[in-house]
């Protein structure tokens, strides 16, 4: 929300006030708490009819420091909050000397001024160099009031020159948000708006740090746009939190992140594979749903999940979680049948319950659906007739709705598309506990979707459980996962979906898909065929449209090819897929990454988001247009192409063209990719039979390569060294280049008792 009106001049109406120099300080061995005034004077008078602004400062864990401004404290807390990982004891260190007191944590020092005749500054510092990262300075910190009488806290970070700003959530604009207005709050407006199904107000610096402000409601960015050197946001509200992270890298940043508000959970293997869905508005039951699956099993294309979409259910009565009678007479055989195929299956949910449903005036009349003030239900017509709204915050009303959700994982359902969450009114209601619809509209999602997995993970056990949803907020990434909701059938919306999913995992969420072939319309052929290399290089894969299938015959004979090559390609590239799904886990690293991540020290990769690393050592980047013609950038070093053997040296851009069946899919110089022998699924004991491809090394290097199992663990280990040596007698003769490989003992889940690998030159 922007305030002044030029440098020198505030909008009509509005009245600000910054902290301008520290009246009193008070240190404790891991605290500094400031009072600061909001004008310079030295006599009593000025100390009357003036307010007096509260700042501290605080570590809640290593190379992390909070800041909370406070105006009024006397505003009751009605929630709802981010939860938080328990603070760190002894993260902090305060010293102080004379006027300068410092906050150390980790590699990162907070250095306050607090003589009242210099200007106001609170300086985020590298520990060893001193290099500052970001400073509060004159109008850092402060609030403001406009002409309807409504109360913001303001909080300015500086901005170097050069620095770039990214993350805020999943969204579609530019993929650096300098010179953006952004305003985090959930809406349901498709990939081609401003508005984003997944808000995050957390954004990444390519200067070493990260911001993360802590407040679940509205809060309003102007990244570089009302102040063009500055960071803004504020919130409605008498207080204002947020916490600045150190890197030094944005993978450090990341992993302190996402240790603060949760890490990724692991995702099962089997939903890495392609998923199918009847798409939204088809016609379809139990004869076209086994038409899809003989089609794709005659086709030679690997099938691990099924969905089905909302007309599973009757119309009008969304959700009433019954399966149509006339549709599907018969659900628990249809789905019985589906999974002696091999298949895992889906169904759409959402959080209203119409008030055709059966369950509507169940919900109404125990007090499980969201009321007004007035006492009654709150309701409206848009998208389901007369509809409620689940009112998560009653925890009664969770273990009803969760009920239902069992009734269908009894029935052979093994995982739920939670769908919507964005749309929650925040005037003229009332939540069961109290919470304050404001700060409620963003974080309705996180109770809803952990209200789901938490089901999940009782129901079917750690390391099972799986979402397909579509909002978030912080926190939602330790639920996957996540896909990007509605967009068109274009390489215009493919290449905004990407942008989308880049941001988010710039915000730690490790897992993110999309539709393949887009949403809205029906694809062209050439862009169901770009989009399903491009979906099937991506964490997760889905086939979804909204008024035509996404069956790939539909899109001609080649299409069917490469959905079947490039689904093998990826039940081929799970060890090492699994392998960076586990990295997400441990450290908040993203599978898919935007190039920054990777090489933040090449300038030419703060800007790219038409590609992406896939784990650490793999670059796609998806063909964007019917010429298939693609420019892409690669960083330094011999790169090469894992499906033509093609080679390209950095750094420098290539332009290229590609037909159907190959894209830019670059190993990194000195990669060694794990491959499975398993084409079929993605699912496998990927260390039998594995085959280890090393792309361009270096003489005198040492790998050492983990081939995981499907729960997560470590299911061989392989040590790999370039020699001056002839080849020993476990790689193959044929092919002799010096390398030697080590299995570092045996895993009892391997199928014959020993870790087994063939070595070969791949580049």
């Amino acid at each position: 929300m922007k305030f002044t009106d030029g440098h020198w001049l505030m909008r009509p109406g509005v009245t600000a006030r910054y902290a301008t120099s520290t009246a009193e300080a008070t240190v404790t061995e891991d605290r500094i708490t400031l009072r600061a005034t909001v004008k310079r004077g030295t006599s009593r008078g000025d100390t009357l009819n003036s307010p007096l602004l509260t700042v501290e400062s605080w570590s809640p864990a290593e190379g992390v420091i909070g800041v909370r401004l406070t105006h009024h404290a006397g505003r009751r807390h009605a929630g709802p909050d981010f939860a938080l990982a328990a603070p760190e004891p002894g993260a902090g260190e305060v010293s102080r000397q004379g006027d300068m007191l410092e906050l150390a944590s980790g590699d990162m020092v907070l250095r306050v001024d607090t003589d009242r005749d210099s200007p106001w500054r609170m300086a985020f510092c590298e520990a060893g160099s001193g290099r500052v990262l970001t400073s509060l300075d004159t109008r850092g910190l402060g609030f403001t009031t406009d002409a309807e009488g409504r109360h913001f806290m303001v909080g300015r970070l500086a901005l170097a020159v050069g620095e770039n700003v990214y993350g805020l959530g999943e969204r579609f604009t530019p993929f650096v948000k300098n010179g953006q207005s952004v305003d985090v709050w959930q809406a349901d407006g498709g990939t081609s708006s401003e508005q984003a199904y997944k808000n995050v107000p957390f954004h990444l610096s390519d200067r070493g740090y990260g911001v993360f402000v802590n407040h679940p409601g509205k809060v309003s960015y102007e990244v570089g746009s009302e102040a063009v050197g500055q960071v803004q946001f504020s919130v409605e509200d008498q207080s204002l939190e947020f916490f600045v992270l150190h890197g030094p890298g944005p993978k450090d940043v990341l992993a302190r992140y996402t240790g603060l508000t949760g890490r990724p959970t692991l995702p099962p293997a089997w939903s890495f594979g392609l998923w199918l869905s009847t798409s939204f508005t088809t016609s379809y039951d139990e004869k076209t749903v086994g038409g899809f699956v003989d089609g794709m099993a005659e086709a030679g294309i690997p099938l691990s999940v099924f969905h089905f979409d909302c007309f599973w259910m009757r119309s009008y009565r969304w959700c009433d979680f019954t399966w149509d009678p006339e549709v599907f007479p018969d659900p628990e055989g249809m789905l019985a049948r589906l999974k002696e195929r091999g298949l895992r299956i889906c169904v759409w949910i959402n959080p209203y319950i119409a008030q055709q449903s059966p369950l509507f005036a169940e919900g109404r009349d125990r007090g499980y659906l969201l009321e007004t003030t007035a006492g009654d239900v709150w309701q409206w017509d848009q998208w389901q007739a007369g509809m409620g709204l689940v009112d998560f915050t009653n925890p009664e009303a969770v273990v009803w709705y969760r009920g239902h959700l069992k009734v269908l994982l009894d029935q052979g359902v093994d995982c739920f598309k939670t769908d919507f969450g964005e749309r929650i009114p925040v005037d003229g209601v009332r939540w069961h506990d109290g919470s304050d619809p404001e700060r409620m509209h963003n974080h309705y999602t996180q109770l809803y979707n952990e209200t789901v997995f938490d089901l999940l993970v009782a129901e079917r056990g750690e390391g099972e459980a799986v979402l397909f949803a579509r909002s978030a907020t912080t926190g939602g990434q330790r639920l996957p996962v996540h896909w990007g909701g509605d967009c068109e059938s274009s390489f215009e919306a493919m290449a905004e979906s990407l942008r989308g999913g880049l941001s988010l995992g710039l915000c730690g969420f490790g897992f993110w898909s999309h539709d393949i072939g887009g949403f809205e319309g029906t694809p062209s052929d050439a862009v169901f065929k770009r989009w399903t290399q491009f979906g099937l290089l991506s964490s997760h894969s889905r086939l979804h449209g909204s008024k035509s299938y996404r069956v790939p015959w539909d899109y001609g004979p080649e299409a069917v090819e490469v959905t079947r090559d490039f689904t093998r390609l990826k039940h081929r590239l799970m060890p090492y897929l699994y392998g960076a799904a586990r990295q997400a886990e441990e450290y908040g690293t993203p599978m898919m990454r935007a190039m920054l991540l990777e090489f933040p020290d090449d300038p030419a990769c703060r800007t790219l988001d038409r590609q992406y690393m896939l784990g650490e050592e793999l670059l796609v980047a998806p063909v964007l247009s019917e010429s298939g013609e693609v420019e892409y950038y690669v960083p330094e070093g011999v790169w090469t192409n894992i499906l033509t053997g093609a080679r390209v040296t950095g750094p420098g851009w290539q332009r290229e063209t590609h037909g159907f069946d190959t894209l830019p899919l670059l190993a990194r110089p000195g990669a060694v990719i794990p491959f499975s022998s398993s084409e079929e699924s993605p699912a496998a004991n990927w260390s039998d039979g594995v085959t280890l491809r090393v792309y361009a090394p270096a003489p005198g290097t040492r790998r050492v390569v983990e081939v995981p199992a499907a729960d997560g663990t470590v299911a061989a280990r392989f040590t790999l060294r370039h020699t001056a040596e002839s080849t020993t007698a476990t790689t193959d003769s044929a092919r002799p280049w010096h390398l030697r490989l080590e299995p570092e003992g045996t895993v009892e889940d391997c199928a014959a008792g020993t870790a087994e690998a063939t070595v070969e030159r791949a580049g």
